[in-house]
């Protein structure tokens, strides 16, 4: 009970020391009225008025679920009711208020403080989603914004009506330089950039009332390719065509010169141009992409003797656009292909005086002259049995088999000339022969 009543007591005289705390902070001077706040005539400003007795003020600013920010401004009583607070004073993508009371930089605040209405300081929405494509000597380039979050102040003071309530400012930034304005803010989602190669980085100043965001970047990017294939070939027999692809790309940091950085993405095209006969336009075999670290491989069916280069085409994906780059032209021979061989029947043993027929055929389906060859056991070396007319790439031959024996024949089909260029031409494997 006695602890109880000291409790009591403990509490009263807590409640008188905070009751006196508090009258000694009170005001003894009216509060400012009408508190109110609205955009300066000139912008980028907020114009804050009150009414009062004609005594000095205090301005401050006071957060709403937002901290404080550290802005006072004291106003000497012969001052207009009213002053500006530039909008770098506020903080991004709050909620705020101003607060005006009675007082001085010597004797603090006299009265109770008078708040404005809440307004919000949203910032502009960040473009996304941007993409380019080529347009004449220059390019096209487009984005999208994304909805506004939720206004959580809806109708207050300081919104500005209208859909299109923020504008985007175009840069460029090249190697060695810093990122420049190339034209007039716009509202517009689409800016067309005249008479650029890359490599360069487009980005947007976009703005509203309140602040100002970098967004919707493009990378434009140098390409280069190389290539390396078969210096002969088949004809009609697939070729692989190997090489890799380097982008070189832009980066920029805030005032300082812009750099490039090389890159070997996934994803690009590349395509296989040949010349079908000399002085013929390049036009396209075969396409493909690179795969990671920037590398392809693209097989080519060979036909008659050829150049080839390969081509990385201008390449645009949200975000990006390479410019074309070629590899040097590389000359692949092509050589004549045994498509088969052998004796007619496909036996390769024969009785003593029986006719034997050996053939070959080859692609390209030539007509020309080959020979049909023998192995000379006692001289080693292969003589001439007899010329044979290939017609539509076959040829063939019949002849008794004299004498028992172990045998080995070949066909020589000589070079040609297909499509202006000179093929080589090839020999038949060993076609061995034994007669009993």
């Amino acid at each position: 009970m006695i602890r109880l009543r000291r409790s009591r007591a403990l509490a009263v005289a807590l409640s008188v020391a905070v009751g006196a705390t508090v009258l000694t902070g009170c005001s003894r001077d009216p509060a400012p009225r009408d508190v109110g706040v609205a955009w300066a005539p000139k912008g980028q400003a907020v114009l804050v008025t009150w009414k009062d007795n004609g005594e000095p003020n205090r301005i401050t600013i006071e957060g709403v679920l937002s901290e404080s920010p550290s802005y006072v401004k004291y106003l000497p009583a012969d001052a207009p009711n009213s002053w500006q607070i530039p909008t770098s004073e506020f903080p991004p993508d709050g909620n705020y208020k101003v607060a005006v009371g009675t007082g001085t930089s010597q004797g603090g605040v006299t009265s109770e403080l008078t708040r404005s209405p809440v307004f919000d300081t949203d910032g502009p929405v960040r473009p996304s989603a941007a993409a380019a494509a080529p347009q004449g000597r220059g390019v096209l380039i487009n984005w999208s914004v994304p909805a506004a979050g939720q206004d959580f102040t809806p109708n207050d003071p300081l919104d500005v009506k209208g859909k299109k309530t923020q504008k985007y400012v175009p840069l460029i930034g090249r190697p060695g330089q810093q990122l420049k304005v190339i034209g007039p803010a716009t509202t517009s989602t689409r800016q067309v950039i005249k008479s650029i190669k890359p490599p360069y980085v487009f980005q947007l100043r976009t703005s509203n009332e309140w602040s100002t965001r970098l967004g919707g970047q493009v990378l434009g990017l140098t390409s280069s390719v190389n290539a390396a294939m078969p210096a002969l070939a088949q004809f009609s027999v697939v070729i692989r065509v190997r090489g890799r692809v380097v982008l070189q790309q832009v980066g920029c940091e805030p005032d300082a010169p812009c750099g490039t950085q090389r890159a070997t993405p996934a994803g690009v095209p590349v395509q296989v141009l040949t010349q079908a006969i000399p002085g013929a336009r390049w036009t396209p075999v075969a396409n493909g992409t690179t795969t990671a670290g920037g590398y392809y491989d693209i097989g080519v069916t060979a036909g008659a003797s050829r150049p080839y280069k390969v081509t990385v085409p201008v390449y645009t994906r949200p975000g990006m656009i390479a410019g074309t780059s070629n590899s040097r032209p590389l000359y692949t021979k092509s050589v004549v292909r045994v498509a088969s061989a052998g004796f007619i029947g496909g036996e390769t043993a024969k009785k003593a005086g029986s006719m034997v027929t050996v053939f070959a055929t080859v692609k390209p389906a030539l007509n020309t002259t080959t020979m049909l060859q023998a192995w000379n056991r006692q001289t080693r070396r292969w003589v001439n049995v007899k010329a044979t007319a290939m017609r539509q790439g076959q040829t063939a031959l019949a002849f008794k088999a004299a004498q028992a024996g172990d045998f080995s024949y070949r066909f020589v089909i000589p070079a040609a000339v297909m499509f202006g260029r000179p093929m080589d031409g090839t020999i038949t494997p060993q076609l061995a022969l034994h007669i009993r």
